[in-house]
């Protein structure tokens, strides 16, 4: 079986060849293909899995290219995970958002809108060169935003394009832990966007555990959400916000603190990421050690203005081992020998959530099988979340309609109607600003 990974040169993906090297099963990935526009990023990516595969018997054959139709022919799987404008457009982002008093996160708010105007037509060409030159390809996409990336291939690939991420996976995890349950076993009620979902409930054996958890504050404050958000907040939601939520509930404060810091998250991965490339353009550097240690940093230092501004401290050790990489694996199984599994995933809505239409990407748990991911019905969102995911989907179609018409105005509008962006003059300044930066824009009229 053949996996094809767009964005191959990327950091992350030495966790994804990871995972493949640990599946032993029949029917497993024996060849990955790795495309960039970066030769040299991918040179240092492929030293990093040979040194991974060293000793591993049967590891899957490694290939490299900067060929995109060539990476795409045959593969069953395509793993898409590509950063438009890289590192540099990401610390970018947070810098035009920030100098108007707005949230520049590369998902969220400001930066989320700069980052998917960018990605969108360029996430829509490669759906469309898989719909021709691999049409029996599924597509696993972690590029970010992945709901609203997700959504944009979908016109185009249909139920065959997937989205993943890891944060649901990881909060399900926590608060099984919290509650003492085995993760494995507990079935988590989750539902929203990406990265604006709630957790409204953890079943184990029949019983929902979530009400324990909300009644016990100490419980609460004990592991990442309760920290960030603090216990009497989530007891007045009555659910467990994704963290991502922390940049809307505590908005003020947290754009405060990325105003304060050294430097923004994006320009110390852009910074940090340089280091670990030009590292390994040394012949000798131990190129899986250079990664390991470097990578071992990045996750430290994950939303540190968050826990900051919070007070929450340092993360849990158990909370920086990542995840993503088990997901696309899982996804990747039961498609391809059809092993029924549930996962936490973005498709489209169906009949999911009535106040969203079928064709809108969510993020919820599906039945996973040799037919693809099917969402599992779930209960009505509450009023207050309600109004938060159907103001950021309106916003996520307002950005996929300025990249296909090529508007300006179109642009100044999902900038204007997002809940953390509370001005139409700090909206036209933005996106006049991620113009002057940003040459993948040229295309806004």
């Amino acid at each position: 079986m053949r996996l094809t990974i767009l964005g191959g040169g990327g950091f992350r993906v030495p966790l994804v060849y990871g995972a493949l090297l640990r599946d032993r099963a029949e029917g497993r990935v024996t060849r990955v293909v790795l495309h960039d526009l970066d030769a040299g990023r991918l040179s240092a990516v492929t030293r990093v899995l040979a040194e991974q595969a060293a000793g591993v018997p049967d590891a899957p054959e490694v290939s490299a290219t900067t060929d995109l139709d060539e990476a795409l022919r045959g593969a069953d799987f395509v793993f898409s995970a590509i950063r438009v404008g890289g590192l540099e457009g990401r610390a970018a982002d947070e810098r035009v958002a920030l100098a108007e008093g707005v949230l520049g996160q590369e998902t969220v708010g400001a930066g989320g809108i700069a980052y998917g105007l960018r990605t969108v037509p360029v996430a829509v060409d490669i759906a469309r060169r898989v719909a021709r030159l691999a049409p029996e390809a599924w597509v696993i996409n972690f590029t970010n935003p992945a709901g609203l990336v997700t959504e944009a291939m979908s016109r185009h690939l249909g139920e065959r394009v997937i989205g993943i991420c890891d944060s649901p996976v990881g909060l399900g995890r926590r608060i099984a832990r919290v509650l003492g349950a085995d993760p494995e076993e507990a079935w988590i009620d989750y539902v929203g966007l990406n990265h604006l979902g709630w957790v409204r409930g953890l079943r184990v054996a029949g019983r929902d555990e979530l009400p324990r958890l909300l009644a016990d504050p100490g419980l609460l404050g004990s592991f990442e959400e309760g920290k960030l958000f603090g216990a009497d907040w989530l007891q007045s939601l009555g659910a467990i916000p994704n963290e991502y939520l922390h940049y809307y509930y505590f908005n003020r404060e947290t754009v405060r603190a990325y105003q304060q810091a050294e430097k923004t998250r994006g320009a110390f991965l852009h910074e940090q990421q340089a280091r670990f490339y030009a590292e390994l353009r040394n012949p000798d550097a131990p190129a899986l050690k250079v990664w390991d240690d470097t990578r071992a940093e990045r996750e430290a230092t994950y939303m540190a203005e968050n826990r900051e501004s919070a007070g929450a401290g340092e993360r849990d050790e158990d909370d920086l081992s990542g995840g993503y990489e088990k997901v696309a694996l899982a996804l990747m199984r039961a498609i391809a020998r059809n092993e029924r599994t549930t996962l936490i995933l973005n498709v489209r809505n169906r009949h999911t959530l009535s106040v969203l239409d079928t064709d809108a990407v969510i993020e919820v748990p599906c039945l996973v099988d040799a037919g693809g991911a099917h969402p599992v019905t779930v209960d009505p969102l509450p009023d207050h979340a309600t109004g938060l995911v159907c103001a950021v989907k309106a916003v996520e179609r307002e950005v996929l309609a300025a990249a296909e018409s090529g508007s300006r105005a179109t642009a100044v509008k999902a900038f204007a109607l997002h809940p953390l962006v509370d001005s139409v003059n700090v909206a036209r300044r933005l996106v006049e600003g991620y113009t002057q930066v940003h040459p993948g824009l040229a295309y806004l009229g």
